[in-house]
């Protein structure tokens, strides 16, 4: 998440506190994951489920069920908005990359305050005006073409008037993550926390995977346009799901989230370690590679391959590998240090690409998800891990809240990159291929950046990485 990474993920955003959280964070393709901190205690399977029954309020269940609607909008949009920037918009390739960066990249930079901001409003206000806001986006971007849209399109450059657009989701997504992911820590009891938080991974990776498989519905069966009013739809029904059946749960003293003042305090504090900026600048370039899923493949696939291929269908296939075998990596790479996973997971996924090289195919296409997937699983969980362990014992929180950074600027990177590969080999040269070798360099050069920086920079602890 896809997603992604996408992870996709992610969010962090209402963990950038110094008294944050963080025992949660676990990406996967944008999509995120739990780890359990909680002393276990043997119960019978029935003691066990009558704990689950009883241990969460009804806050839980509402804001967990509203982010399965808002992962699925958020992909379902994400899977289509390339092809429509090109194909229903008319923008050249570059353009339609460049903006499709922004999109992804918005959401990983707002989230930065995003937890401060949910924070003071509280979870149910925060909530709300987040779901109006994306209602409103997803409509409006879907509408651009219309015929009553067109006194605004009139009246402001079109490129610069979907880039405005384009912030909006952001806004909306950087409020729900934290709110979710509060209410989950405040509406659960501490036996089931880690349950909690499992249930919350899961119906992210299932928003995350029937988005784009609805969207490639859509495709087949309407337009792109149709994908923006049921992503607009959906989340407008989790607006009055919140407003008529969400209480704004208890307040409790762990995972508050940081003052907008802390949080330019701990931004100057991660600024200030250098170590720690030069890792997250090197990972980038791990996300400009990833997020060529969403912002280069299905225009390469729709302009090189096949012009008729459901590419939203494709890029269903991320997350699917991810929920079904990331159990089963995290067992076979358990062994494997944080760090050396991070490059192997990278290396893989950086590979990956050379498989629609070799044969540029549909099949092809769906083979090179896989394997970017299974490197986003090596390395993805582990990244958090290294973080959490790279950071000074007393500033995990803080260190933890800007671990997404590369995941946003990675997004815009990626979209100014691909535009420029898509215009330059694609349409230019008339050699599409090289496209994705350029891709592979990146990855490759981010592999062998991170194994110097293992050898010369990376600062030794007690605490194995």
């Amino acid at each position: 998440m896809g997603a992604h990474a996408a992870g996709k993920l992610k969010i962090v955003g209402s963990c950038v506190g110094a008294k944050a959280d963080t025992s949660w964070i676990h990406r996967s393709g944008g999509r995120l994951g739990a780890t359990s901190t909680s002393q276990q205690t043997h119960l019978t399977l029935s003691q066990r489920l009558q704990e689950i029954r009883t241990g969460f309020e009804r806050p839980f269940w509402i804001a967990n069920i509203s982010e399965l609607f808002e992962r699925l909008s958020y992909y379902a949009v994400f899977a289509v908005l390339a092809r429509y920037l090109h194909e229903g918009l008319h923008f050249s390739l570059e353009q339609s990359s460049s903006l499709t960066g922004m999109f992804g990249g918005w959401v990983w930079f707002l989230a930065v305050i995003g937890g401060a901001v949910a924070d003071r409003l509280g979870f149910r206000r925060a909530l709300s005006i987040a779901y109006l806001i994306l209602a409103i986006a997803y409509f409006v971007l879907g509408s651009i073409a219309a015929p009553w849209f067109a006194a605004a399109r009139n009246a402001i450059p079109l490129e610069t008037l979907v880039a405005i657009i384009l912030v909006l989701p952001a806004l909306g997504v950087a409020l729900v993550k934290p709110s979710v992911v509060g209410t989950t820590a405040r509406a659960s009891n501490e036996k089931v926390r880690s349950v909690g938080y499992s249930i919350y991974y899961t119906l992210v990776n299932v928003g995350s995977t029937v988005g784009p498989l609805l969207a490639g519905w859509q495709e087949e069966h309407g337009s792109d346009q149709a994908v923006f009013r049921i992503a607009a739809l959906s989340v407008l029904l989790m607006l009055f799901l919140v407003l008529f059946f969400f209480k704004e749960p208890r307040q409790s003293g762990e995972g508050q989230s940081a003052s907008l003042a802390q949080v330019g305090k701990n931004f100057l504090t991660v600024l200030s370690n250098p170590r720690f900026m030069i890792f997250l600048l090197i990972f980038t370039g791990y996300w400009v590679v990833f997020w060529q899923e969403f912002i280069a493949l299905p225009l390469y696939i729709s302009q090189f391959i096949d012009p008729h291929a459901n590419t939203a269908r494709i890029l269903a296939t991320d997350p699917i590998v991810v929920i079904c075998f990331t159990m089963l990596i995290g067992f076979l790479t358990k062994r494997v240090p944080a760090f050396h996973a991070v490059v192997l997971g990278t290396l893989i996924s950086s590979l990956a690409w050379i498989l629609l090289i070799v044969h540029p195919s549909v099949w092809m296409a769906v083979l090179t998800l896989v394997g970017v997937a299974l490197g986003e699983i090596v390395q993805q969980p582990r990244y958090y891990d290294y973080i959490s362990r790279l950071a000074p014992a007393d500033q995990q929180g803080t260190y933890m809240g800007f671990a997404f950074l590369p995941l946003g600027i990675g997004s815009f990177i990626a979209g100014k990159f691909s535009g420029w590969l898509m215009h330059h080999y694609g349409e230019q040269l008339h050699e599409p291929e090289m496209i994705w070798w350029a891709v592979v360099g990146v990855g490759l050069a981010t592999t062998l950046l991170l194994w110097i920086y293992d050898r010369v920079l990376r600062v030794e602890t007690n605490r194995t990485a």
